[in-house]
């Protein structure tokens, strides 16, 4: 497994504990940060599914 793909998903995790305390306490900024945070996560982690995908294709030929 590709190291992006846990990475991501630790701070898609960590991005939306963040969003849900911004919510909570009403802090617009906090909620934008958590927000962000999980997206870039999400990115992260498709990059590490590509490069898991590409490294399969490569040892099947």
């Amino acid at each position: 497994m590709d190291k992006n793909r846990t990475e991501g998903t630790k701070h898609e995790i960590k991005g939306a504990i963040k969003e849900v305390v911004g919510k909570v306490t009403g802090n617009k900024a906090k909620e934008a940060a958590g927000s962000v945070e999980k997206n870039i996560g999400a990115m992260q982690k498709d990059v590490g599914k590509a490069m898991d995908h590409a490294r399969g294709e490569s040892k099947k030929h």
